[in-house]
């Protein structure tokens, strides 16, 4: 990680309007998909904040992945699969549930019973 050693790099980022800085005592980052979770504990992470959105780098010695027991669907999948399939939006979830997802196979099996 970048601690102030190298000048040209920050100069490089501040004619870009960046400005890059460390964020102290990071106990943990979840990263989370519609499958699984990502935790790394303890990171190095820096933000560079621009005018409009922060970029963050995130440094791990060691992650664990776990596998979610029931993925997280957008509720735009769900709303979709419903109407295709002229169903509830929970029973839109239970069939996207056992279609692993795939919005395809989730209407087919709605509507093929």
């Amino acid at each position: 990680m970048m601690r102030g050693g190298n000048r040209e790099m920050r100069r490089m980022l501040d004619k870009m309007g960046l400005e890059m800085k460390d964020v102290q005592n990071v106990q943990e980052v979840i990263i989370k998909t519609d499958t699984k979770e990502i935790i790394i504990t303890k990171p190095s992470v820096t933000e560079m904040k621009a005018k409009d959105n922060s970029i963050f780098q995130i440094i791990a010695e060691s992650y664990e992945e776990r596998e979610l027991e029931v993925p997280i669907f957008s509720q735009e999948d769900i709303l979709l699969v419903a109407q295709q399939a002229n169903v509830s939006p929970e029973e839109a979830t239970n069939a996207l549930t056992e279609a692993k997802g795939d919005l395809a196979r989730a209407i087919l099996l709605l509507t093929t019973k």
